[in-house]
C-alpha cells in the first residue's frame, strides 16, 4: 500500500484480476486479507523528518493509496489521485490552469461541470468554448493562442455521443494542449482513453466504480509525470480528498466492476432494443445499437457500450413526467452506475444548470429521459417501462395490455 503508484514492477494481470489484487496486498502488520479502513487523521513520526510513508491524512492515507494504485492499474496508467467527488476531481484538473487560459469543452457535458466552469472558474479569468466533440474540425477551429486544455466526455452525458479520442489526442499533442477525458460512463473496463491519446482521465467513482450508490467520490488518472506532480500539489493544497471509509467502499465495489459492467451492458442492450421498437418513443440513444450514428466508432475504440440508455418520449414534458413518476423498479433519482436501476429527467435534474436555450439545441429536450440500467433481470426492467410508456402516450387499457403481453 505504498503511496507511490507508478507501474514499475507491476505484474501484468487481466482486468478482473487487477481489480481484486492491485494495491490490495494483505495488511503487513496483521495479515488482514482486505485492506483496512485507516480511520486516522495523522500518523506518528519515527523521529523528526522520518515517517513510515504517511504523515497527515489529507495528503496520504493507506486506504486511499490502495484505491489509487488499483484505479491507476485499471486505466493502465502510472498515477491516480482520489478525490472527494467527481466535481472536485474536475476542479483539480482545472487548477492546472491560470487566469487568461482558454478551455475547449464538448458541448454535451454534465450540467454540474457546466455550472463549475461557467459559475465558478469563469470568475477567475478562465474562458470556455463549447463545441461539438464529434467534430474534430470544430475542435481545431476553436483553438486559440490561449487554449491550454481540451475537455471531453465520451460517451457524453446524457446523449451518449462519442468523440474520436485517437484523432483528438493526435490533434492536442501536435498543438501542445492537455487532453482530458471524463471516462465515467464507459469505465476503464470498456474504454481506456490514455491508451488512445488522452493525458488525463477523470472519473466520478460515485458511479460504476463503486457501483452501489453508497458513496460520493472522484479520481484523476494520468501517466504524465509533470502533470501528476502539479495535480498532486493541488489535490493536497485544496484538500478535497475522500475519507478512508469511502475509499474502502470504492475498493469493495471495484472488485466486481468487470462482472457488473457485463450485466449492465447486457440489460442496457435489452432495454434499448425494446425502446427502439416502442411506439411511444421518438428516439433512442445507445452506442451499442446499429442505429447509433457512431456505432462503428464505438466498436473501434470501446470494448463495450455501457449501461446508460437515453430516449425521447413522445408528448414532451408531460409524457416524460408521467413515465419517470410511475416506474417501480427504475427509481426516480439523480446519479447512475449502481446495481439498482435509476431513471431521471435531465432537463430538470442533472442538466438543469444549463439554460434551456443552450441545452435544447443540443438535444436535451423536455421529453428526454435517461436510464441507468441496473443489474436486475432485464425482463422485469422491460415490463416496468412497458407498464408506463403506453399511458404516457394515452393508449387505451386494452392496447396497453396487448403491448405488455406481446413483450412479456
Amino acid at each position: 500500500m505504498s503511496q507511490v503508484n507508478p507501474t514499475a514492477g507491476r505484474q501484468e494481470y487481466c482486468f478482473a484480476t487487477k481489480a481484486i489484487h492491485e494495491g490490495q496486498e494483505p495488511d503487513p502488520s496483521t495479515g488482514a486479507l482486505i485492506t483496512p479502513i485507516y480511520q486516522t487523521s495523522t500518523f506518528v513520526l519515527e523521529e523528526l523528518g522520518k515517517n513510515k510513508g504517511y504523515q497527515y491524512a489529507r495528503t496520504h492515507n493507506p486506504t486511499r493509496s490502495a484505491l489509487e494504485e488499483c484505479l491507476a492499474s485499471l486505466e493502465n496508467a502510472k498515477y491516480c489521485l482520489a478525490s472527494a467527488s467527481g466535481l472536485s476531481a474536475a476542479a483539480t484538473v482545472i487548477n492546472l490552469l491560470s487566469a487568461g487560459d482558454h478551455v475547449i469543452v464538448g458541448e454535451d457535458v454534465y450540467g454540474g461541470v457546466y455550472r463549475l466552469f461557467e459559475k465558478v472558474f469563469s470568475r477567475y479569468g478562465l474562458t470556455f468554448t463549447y463545441i461539438d466533440g464529434k467534430d474534430i474540425d470544430a475542435i481545431e477551429r476553436a483553438i486559440t493562442p490561449k487554449t491550454k486544455l481540451v475537455w471531453l466526455e465520451s460517451p457524453t452525458n446524457p446523449l451518449l455521443r462519442l468523440a474520436d479520442l485517437r484523432k483528438v489526442g493526435e490533434l492536442t499533442k501536435s498543438r501542445g494542449l492537455i487532453f482530458a477525458v471524463d471516462n465515467t460512463f464507459a469505465t476503464p473496463y470498456f474504454q481506456r482513453p490514455i491508451e488512445l491519446g488522452a493525458d488525463i482521465v477523470i472519473h466520478s467513482t460515485t458511479k460504476y466504480i463503486s457501483g452501489h450508490s453508497d458513496i460520493i467520490g472522484g479520481a484523476v488518472v494520468t501517466s504524465n509525470d509533470e502533470l501528476y506532480e502539479v495535480l498532486k500539489f493541488h489535490n493536497n493544497a485544496v484538500g478535497a480528498v475522500p475519507g478512508p471509509f469511502d475509499c474502502f467502499l470504492a475498493l469493495r465495489g471495484v472488485k466486481t466492476l468487470a462482472l457488473r459492467m457485463k450485466e449492465h451492458q447486457s440489460n442496457a442492450f435489452a432495454v434499448a432494443r425494446f425502446l427502439e421498437q416502442h411506439p411511444g418513443i421518438e428516439e433512442v440513444y445507445y452506442p451499442g445499437l446499429e442505429s447509433h450514428p457512431q456505432y462503428d466508432l464505438a466498436r473501434e475504440q470501446m470494448k463495450g457500450f455501457g449501461g446508460v440508455v437515453a430516449c425521447v418520449v413522445k408528448g414532451g414534458i408531460e409524457a416524460a413526467r408521467d413515465v419517470v413518476s410511475n416506474t417501480k423498479l427504475f427509481q426516480l433519482a439523480e446519479s447512475l452506475g449502481g446495481v439498482k436501476s435509476l431513471i431521471c429527467h435531465p432537463a430538470s435534474m442533472t442538466h438543469a444548470p444549463i439554460p434551456k436555450e443552450v441545452r435544447e439545441p443540443l438535444g436535451i429536450v423536455d421529453g428526454l429521459i435517461r436510464l441507468s440500467v441496473g443489474i436486475e433481470e432485464s425482463e422485469d426492467l422491460i415490463r416496468d417501462l412497458d407498464a408506463v410508456l403506453p399511458r404516457a402516450k394515452g393508449f387505451s387499457n386494452s392496447n396497453e395490455k396487448q403491448l405488455v403481453g406481446a413483450n412479456a
